[in-house]
């Protein structure tokens, strides 16, 4: 009896949700065929069977979240005696668990899952019974999602200096964490383990349920939302703590619509900008452009021969302009690093440029490597790839990490402007606002009229501590003159 792990899909990932089983129990499998998609917090990854044989169990229901390393599926190999290894007692093999630890060794190691680790070794797991999905592991799950503390990594940048800071410069302090809420009260006596999830869990300490008073109709028997809500309904058993609840717990009890579990992208989303809002001191600026010469440029790029069959938008001069401003002012391509001897400033060598792309799955932040060596044709195909694969929710964890500046349209929603939140760790984020004809006056001294236009808002955040104003100024100034004077690029 073969156990597949789950591998960390890539960039030091540590947990996964698993989205669909590609497979059932009794499916035969060879090695490589997909058997399940996974959801990290950055993307979706199907992962192939490191085994061939009859798939024997799954040990992880979907729609939870586990951690790289637990076991999610049994394979039968067909190697073991009386019959093939089915893993009963009756045939004397060893269980899907307890068979991982002789199999360790001779897994075969699938592209991208790195080097199998030797020499480690962990306590047999005792299965209840042979259902695909066994009672132990829904209160394996239950311990996970309760003692999840995720990390999110990202792959080192290219550098090129390191600056010191010097003259006293204080290390930033992060916002204080809030202190732990009082433990859950336990009822006084309990007819066996409760299965429920954390949230379910605290839905009852609100509603004042006794989860111990209800049997669950979810897998396993875990006790979901809606056992908890019709229990409040029908006027279910209360324990002791909840009869003498705060007032804002009985509030609690009324309806409160839809409730959406936050997890994989919007998990980390929310992770990573309240990470930023509240180390990063941000500093905004904005600026209104002409930018008529650029789209006419733009009609003509377009209309060019070599130019044929690519898409080409304004983002693509607004990405151009800003690697090119970027060589002027490195501080904005820079990131701040609390190091073992005191905090130091970054610059890369090279501009990783992240594009906010808002996908089904919630926003997406993937860049284009080295962006300032690309032609303008290349820099817009790896643009419209990115932004493509992005949407179709298939972007791989190595696009999302070691990224040094980053750009956010909210023009294509009709958005004149915003104040855009750094993306964790890099020092600085250009805001595209909506391009429209708006009266502008052209001309100087007796020439001076009104025209329409072609108008946009520029606006540009970064971290204060890494740049000043003069800086952050000089960098918002070079990609408006720029994009209302292309040729000005060259001088630039």
């Amino acid at each position: 009896m073969q156990v597949f792990k789950l591998p960390d899909p890539g960039e030091g990932l540590v947990e996964a949700e698993i989205v669909t089983w590609r497979v059932a129990v009794g499916d035969e499998v060879k090695i490589n065929d997909v058997v399940v998609e996974i959801e990290t917090s950055k993307s979706l990854v199907e992962l192939p069977s490191p085994f061939a044989g009859r798939v024997a169990e799954l040990m992880v229901p979907e729609g939870a979240t586990v951690d790289v390393g637990s076991p999610i599926l049994a394979v039968d190999d067909g190697t073991g005696p009386a019959g093939g290894g089915s893993g009963s007692a009756a045939g004397g093999s060893a269980g899907p668990a307890e068979a991982a630890e002789a199999d360790e060794a001779a897994a075969p190691n699938l592209v991208g899952y790195g080097v199998r680790a030797a020499g480690t070794s962990r306590r047999p797991r005792r299965t209840a019974s042979p259902e695909p999905v066994t009672a132990s592991a829904e209160r394996a799950q239950a311990r996970v999602d309760e003692s999840l503390d995720p990390v999110v990594t990202s792959a080192p940048s290219p550098v090129d200096e390191r600056v010191p800071l010097a003259g006293g410069a204080a290390e930033p302090t992060g916002a204080p964490l809030p202190a732990p809420g009082p433990a859950p009260t336990e009822p006084r006596e309990q007819r066996g383990p409760v299965l429920a999830k954390p949230p379910t869990r605290l839905l009852a300490r609100q509603l004042g349920v006794d989860l111990t008073t209800l049997t669950g109709t979810g897998h396993g028997g875990i006790i979901t939302r809606d056992d908890v809500e019709t229990a409040a309904r029908t006027g279910a058993p209360v324990p002791d703590a909840a009869v003498d609840a705060p007032p804002a717990a009985v509030a609690a009890a009324e309806p409160v619509g839809e409730r959406i579990p936050v997890r994989g992208v919007r998990k980390a989303t929310a992770e990573a900008v309240v990470a930023s809002a509240f180390t990063a001191p941000h500093v905004t600026e904005w600026v209104e452009v002409d930018v008529t010469a650029s789209m006419e440029l733009l009609d003509r790029v377009r209309a060019r021969r070599d130019m044929a069959g690519v898409r080409l938008t304004p983002l693509v001069l607004v990405a151009t302009a800003v690697c090119q401003a970027l060589r002027r002012t490195p501080e904005l391509n820079s990131r701040w690093v609390d190091g073992p001897d005191g905090p130091e400033i970054v610059r890369s060598s090279e501009v990783n440029l992240g594009i906010a792309a808002a996908t089904p799955r919630g926003l997406m932040v993937p860049n284009v490597k080295g962006a300032q060596r690309l032609r303008l044709r290349e820099l817009a195909e790896a643009l419209n790839e990115l932004v493509a694969v992005a949407k179709e929710g298939r972007t791989q964890p190595a696009a999302l990490s070691g990224g040094t500046f980053t750009i956010t349209n909210v023009g294509v929603f009709g958005v004149d402007a915003g104040t855009p939140i750094l993306n964790r760790g890099e020092a600085g984020i250009l805001c595209l606002g909506a391009i429209s004809r708006r009266p502008w006056v052209v001309g100087e001294g007796a020439e001076e009229r009104i025209e329409p236009r072609w108008v946009t808002t520029l606006s540009v955040s970064f971290d204060h501590r890494v740049a000043d104003g003069a800086e952050g100024s000089r960098f918002l100034a070079d990609v408006a003159l720029m994009l209302h004077d292309p040729a000005m690029g060259a001088l630039i």
